[in-house]
């Protein structure tokens, strides 16, 4: 089974794929820093938690 992760983290990780797309890869590191710099998150954790949406976006998704 998979994570279950809170909607208000996919919703921040979709927009940002939407609007920033070219800037995310398959890399959990790269995504990391990415979000650190296009986002203003508060703390770590939801940095990660956020990055870690996005790369798995990113895997399933081709756009």
């Amino acid at each position: 089974m998979g994570n279950i992760r809170p909607s208000f983290i996919k919703i921040r990780a979709i927009r940002l794929v939407k609007d920033h797309g070219e800037h995310f890869t398959e890399s959990f590191d790269h995504n990391k820093k990415m979000v650190e710099k296009l986002t203003d998150v508060p703390n770590k954790r939801l940095r990660n938690w956020i990055a870690g949406y996005v790369t798995r976006y990113r895997l399933r998704r081709t756009d």
